[in-house]
């Protein structure tokens, strides 16, 4: 299969590398980007990630993605962010199972820029548009207030009947909830953008 890519004005989201998994590591594996999902991984947690994202691209054509940066004034292209994209949902109590997830991971210094937003974006243009979802789940847990309020800021509507208890994690981190959005709502909210 080929290599995904998809550009944004400032970002490129991108099928993953072998050595991509140590140069992501390196800027989100980290307290402060895991704090909400049960804290940095190790290396075996890591290869697990990698093994998940790449072999959900072979099964269904994409995955989240890597996010990086494009060159500009200030930063050098190629610059790894983090993650984006979709998959699957394919958590053990997972309520949506093989339904299309959007997710994304930033790494600390690129929050509060756009970038989330914007990676976000191209991915539910790429779910509803090139791979066809009716439907797109997104997931957070209570504390985690930076992602539910993106999933808002894109339109994404509160689920209830989505949520569920993921034991794999302690407390409050394993409360999942749930926001989705419709391909129809996608669609009449992206061209009233492109109309305001």
């Amino acid at each position: 299969m080929a290599d995904f890519r998809l550009e944004t004005a400032r970002l490129v989201l991108r099928s993953w590398r072998n050595e991509d998994l140590a140069r992501f590591a390196a800027v989100t594996n980290t307290p402060a980007v895991m704090r909400w999902l049960g804290g940095p991984l190790d290396q075996a947690g890591l290869e697990t990630l990698f093994e998940a994202v790449t072999s959900c691209e072979a099964a269904h054509g994409h995955c989240f993605w890597l996010v990086e940066r494009k060159g500009d004034g200030g930063h050098l292209a190629g610059e790894v962010l983090g993650f984006c994209g979709l998959k699957r949902g394919n958590a053990p109590a997972s309520t949506f199972t093989g339904e299309f997830e959007v997710g994304w991971r930033l790494r600390e210094e690129a929050w509060g820029h756009g970038y989330a937003k914007e990676a976000a974006i191209a991915s539910l243009d790429a779910g509803f548009d090139r791979f066809g979802a009716s439907r797109v789940v997104a997931i957070t847990n209570p504390p985690n207030r930076a992602s539910w309020g993106l999933m808002e800021r894109l339109g994404m509507v509160r689920t209830p009947a989505l949520d569920y208890l993921d034991a794999r994690f302690a407390s409050e981190i394993g409360e999942t909830l749930a926001w989705t959005i419709t391909a129809e709502a996608w669609h009449r909210a992206r061209k009233g953008e492109q109309q305001a």
